[in-house]
């Protein structure tokens, strides 16, 4: 059994220990200790990083009643170690948790619903609960659960007999009965729970719900806390700043920019919309009718599917076989669209791809696909 000293005390990172096994592994050794301050994972929290005896650690998982650490180096059974927690990755862990337990104690003492779903991911969190919530509902919570920061009130850890149990009133997605670790956070919220927490609220800084979606028949919510929350606010600056360079306006008026943008692109989209299908017409005017085939093959600046689709449109009105319109020239050959309005292309196409190492398909009137074979092979198909 391995004392698991961040059970008691979330803050500690530094701690000494006995190596009691140390066993070889696919990536490297399997190390148990007497006691460590290492997590190894749960609750929707992943496990802690660091060091032992100077050999890094790259994780860590309970097994039965001992914590067993994956190192990159061999630890000798019997010898004193020092352990090392990193803390820019356990800390802003504890931050986000300690800030959900918040969240989710607020809206189930104000709204009756439970955290049904938790994760805690490398840049945020997220909570799923089993009722829906507004924005504005969202709002209240965020400003109480900030209020929960600053009142800087202790989180404590306590493990309540089994005797006890009966009489205490905490959060728990699982119906526990003994072994119980329960978090408080003072004045707000009492769940059970195996990670490691701050020890007073005023640790996290800050919490943020950054947005929510309806999932299951209630919310999922996204939340930032403490120093992803900071980063999360610089990215999002750093962004808005780009933004406002791009469009010459002040950041405070980004949205009346980008809503001009989008106008403006519009119209562009529109005029060039236009602009394709006059092309089309042009090009399929400029030959005369004929009872055979006809074959187009687009330019650089003609090339798009738009184009090819309208052209072919108006080509099959002049002629009593198949329009083929290639475009899109590359290494492995051109696209094409065929049309006709007097051949069931279905009858035909497997043919005509055999001819021209092509691959696609389609309906009795138009086809699209590819082909392989270079602009004389496929002139020459269809002119015979």
């Amino acid at each position: 059994m391995t004392e698991k000293l961040y059970e008691k005390d979330g803050s500690l990172l530094s701690f000494s220990a006995t190596v009691l096994a140390c066993e070889p592994t696919e990536t490297g050794y399997a190390v148990t200790l007497d006691r460590t301050a290492f997590f190894p994972g749960g609750g929707g929290q992943a496990c802690d990083v660091g060091t032992l005896g100077g050999v890094s650690v790259s994780g860590a998982a309970l097994v039965g009643d001992a914590v067993v650490h994956y190192t990159g180096a061999p630890l000798v059974v019997g010898a004193t170690v020092s352990g090392e927690v990193d803390r820019s990755v356990r800390f802003p862990r504890m931050q986000c948790h300690t800030a959900e337990h918040i969240v989710s104690g607020l809206i189930h003492a104000r709204y009756g619903y439970d955290n049904v779903g938790f994760h805690l991911g490398e840049d945020e969190v997220t909570m799923d609960f089993n009722g829906e919530l507004t924005r504005e509902q969202l709002d209240e919570i965020e400003d109480l659960a900030n209020g929960v920061v600053y009142a800087d009130v202790p989180v404590t850890v306590s493990f309540p007999s089994p005797e006890e149990l009966p009489n205490l009133s905490y959060r728990s997605k699982l119906d526990l009965t003994e072994n119980v670790r329960l978090v408080t956070v003072e004045g707000c919220d009492v769940c059970a729970c195996c990670a490691p927490h701050v020890s007073k609220t005023g640790e996290i800084g800050l919490i943020r719900l950054l947005g929510f979606i309806r999932y299951k028949g209630g919310v999922r919510i996204r939340l930032v806390a403490g120093e992803k929350a900071l980063a999360d606010y610089r990215a999002r600056c750093r962004a808005a700043q780009t933004v406002s360079e791009l469009l010459s306006v002040p950041q405070e008026k980004i949205a009346e920019g980008v809503t001009r943008a989008l106008a403006a692109s519009d119209t562009l989209s529109q005029n060039n919309a236009a602009l394709r299908r006059r092309l089309a017409e042009l090009l399929a005017g400029s030959v005369a009718p004929t009872e055979g085939n006809r074959v187009f093959f687009l330019s650089e600046v003609e090339s798009d599917p738009d184009v090819a689709r309208h052209l072919a449109a108006i080509a099959i009105k002049t002629t009593g076989g198949i329009v083929a319109v290639c475009y899109g020239e590359g290494e492995r050959g051109f696209r094409y669209l065929l049309a006709s309005e007097k051949t069931d292309l279905r009858t035909v196409l497997p043919e005509i791809n055999r001819a021209l190492s092509g691959r696609g398909g389609g309906k009795p009137g138009m086809a699209e696909g590819t082909f392989a074979a270079s602009r004389e092979e496929i002139e020459r198909f269809f002119a015979d």
